[in-house]
């Protein structure tokens, strides 16, 4: 079987090969990998900060660009912490969306924002 250049094994060896070409891996402790992750995302928040939701929608060809790379850094921070940790993203996400499945029911949550324990209750 080929492997796919473009699945998340890939990249997650190919930030590890990244990392490992710089000793960086003494510095990657889980601690230290969250903290810049949150960093990272706070970077990433600040080109919707003063936004209409509206223009968030559509940033222009510049904007996309620097938020794209943003969104890199984000999963590349998370690609690494997981790595770190021995933990499989997707895996992680399916069982996260079934719980959230549970948790926001389509006869309850459709068209609401309200977290799961106001969906009983009328908006």
């Amino acid at each position: 079987m080929k492997k796919n250049p473009d699945s998340l094994k890939a990249l997650t060896a190919a930030v590890r090969q990244f990392a490992d070409e710089r000793d960086w891996d003494q510095f990657h402790s889980p601690k230290n990998l969250s903290m810049a992750l949150i960093v990272e995302a706070g970077e990433l928040v600040e080109h919707f900060q003063w936004l209409t939701q509206a223009q968030s929608r559509q940033p222009d060809a510049k904007q996309q660009q620097a938020i794209a790379l943003e969104m890199a850094d984000v999963l590349i921070y998370l690609v690494r912490l997981a790595d770190q940790l021995d933990i499989d993203l997707l895996t992680a996400a399916r069982k996260k969306i079934a719980i959230n499945a549970a948790k926001y029911p389509v006869e309850l949550a459709k068209g609401r924002a309200d977290k799961y324990n106001r969906l009983g209750k009328k908006p």
